[in-house]
């Protein structure tokens, strides 16, 4: 029994979700003409109180999108310093649309209203322009670190005093409000634009949603076009996104349950020097520099259990519907025996 902890993107398509998938009406996405597509884009941008919604390959190019579509050359955006859109998209924001990334300390990937108001540039020739901020919900480097509603009111409100537009990287966003119990429509309502992914804790195969108003998307459908993302009978996998929306979101509390079983155990093993705190369905912890994590890695790959490197002496495992009690149990009683 293989068990693979390596990330929320490794789930395999339900029986409910390949059945969707077989049964989706479809047609050419490109001429807006796949009723599937446009039925999943209807639903994400409703869920968020909002008026469009693209679909697209990957929560990069969502979000790279986002950043295109709300910001001109020689601008600059603020964001966390270990965030998604500025260490795991291949440079995108320069390459992509040309900006300066203010990047900043916080909280466990978070970032607070004072954070933002501190560092936006002066009108100056010597300076970018500051003109977007990007928050991370759940913040994954965070180790699932999330935001209340009224952080991102407190934020929302310095951007809007400031004329200053506000993206949210919400690839994991289903995962924060099971927590913080707050609707999709209420966090909404603080955004311009709003990235959700469909394949992390929902379980889809493939794609993300870009959230915003009617002009916004129809910029990003041009953006879209011209990075690659044009998709044809896309409706297949638009039935998956659509099924995990119905269907998966309500289940995430088992996901987050297990990671913190998984806390728990790890806490009390003596071959651990520290884990971050658990509050969704990232686990991340520190090995001694005693004990290379390559090692622990490996050992723990010669067991059938698959875990990801997170940096130096760092590791992480992610729950997710694919990860079942017996295979909770099964670990539990490996990593009780490393070390």
């Amino acid at each position: 029994m293989l068990t693979d902890l390596r990330s929320d993107t490794v789930t395999r398509p339900t029986p409910g979700m390949l059945q969707a998938m077989m049964e989706a009406q479809v047609g050419d996405d490109v001429f807006d003409e796949d009723p599937t597509v446009i039925a999943l884009e209807q639903k994400g941008a409703a869920i968020f109180g909002k008026e469009a919604a693209i679909f697209c390959p990957s929560g990069t190019m969502t979000n790279q999108i986002a950043i295109k579509i709300q910001t001109q050359p020689q601008q600059e955006l603020i964001c966390h310093k270990l965030s998604h859109i500025y260490y795991y998209e291949g440079g995108g924001i320069a390459f992509n649309s040309g900006l300066s990334a203010r990047l900043l300390d916080g909280d466990r990937g978070r970032l607070k209203a004072s954070d933002i108001l501190d560092n936006i540039n002066p009108d100056n020739i010597h300076q970018p322009e500051t003109v977007l901020v990007s928050l991370e919900n759940t913040s994954n480097k965070g180790g699932g670190s999330y935001y209340h509603k009224k952080d991102f009111k407190e934020i929302a409100d310095v951007c809007r005093q400031n004329r200053l537009n506000l993206h949210l990287d919400g690839a994991r966003i289903f995962n924060a409000i099971t927590e913080t119990k707050e609707t999709p429509s209420e966090i909404g309502a603080f955004f311009d634009t709003i990235s959700v992914c469909l394949s992390k804790g929902l379980g889809a195969p493939v794609g993300s949603l870009l959230i915003s108003s009617k002009a916004n998307i129809k910029k990003a459908k041009r953006v879209r076009k011209v990075f690659g993302g044009g998709m044809r009978q896309a409706g297949f996998l638009a039935a998956a996104g659509l099924y995990a929306l119905e269907n998966h979101t309500a289940r995430l509390h088992e996901d987050h349950k297990r990671a913190k079983e998984i806390e728990m155990v790890l806490i009390k093993l003596p071959y651990i020097e520290e884990v971050f705190p658990v509050d969704t369905n990232i686990i991340v912890f520190r090995l001694p520099d005693s004990y290379s994590s390559e090692k622990y890695i490996s050992e723990l790959k010669s067991n059938h259990i698959l875990v990801a490197p997170f940096g130096k002496q760092l590791v992480r495992m992610v729950t997710h519907l694919d990860f079942t009690d017996d295979m909770l149990d099964y670990t539990i009683s490996i990593l009780k025996k490393q070390g």
